[in-house]
């Protein structure tokens, strides 16, 4: 029996606001929810999760929130960011050449599947990055 906690699959949630986000606290406020997570794997989720609040900030529209869940389960983490822009956002290929426009193809990369939920007020992007190792 636990006592205290969350219990598994409880999401961990950080409400995101429309100043510009300080990225380092989002990676440091990930690390602390997913403290069972092997360094490997918890660094991609943490670049995911960048990725996606960037999306955020860069394209999207507030209210917004970032949402962990399936931290009880060994296989993966699910990560999910909600704002209120109705725009779904593509992947395009990048270039050597580009400057930006990589996130998505870095999401692509490092998760199992991702996708976008359309909403009645706007969408949620996810992901759901494999965690093969406990710490």
């Amino acid at each position: 029996m636990v006592i205290g906690g969350d219990p598994p699959d409880t999401p961990h949630v950080l409400e995101l606001n429309s100043d510009v986000a300080d990225i380092a606290e989002v990676r440091r406020w990930a690390r602390s929810a997913l403290p069972e997570l092997h360094e490997d794997d918890l660094m991609d989720v943490q670049l995911v999760v960048t990725e996606l609040v960037s999306n955020v900030y860069d394209h999207g529209r507030f209210p917004a929130r970032l949402e962990l869940a399936g931290t009880g389960r060994p296989d993966g983490v699910t990560v999910m960011v909600e704002d209120a822009s109705p725009t779904l956002p593509k992947l395009r290929p990048s270039s050597p050449d580009s400057v930006r426009g990589r996130g998505l193809v870095l999401v692509d990369q490092l998760s199992e599947k991702w996708g976008v939920t359309p909403r009645t007020t706007g969408k949620a992007v996810w992901a759901v990055v494999p965690c093969t190792e406990s710490a």
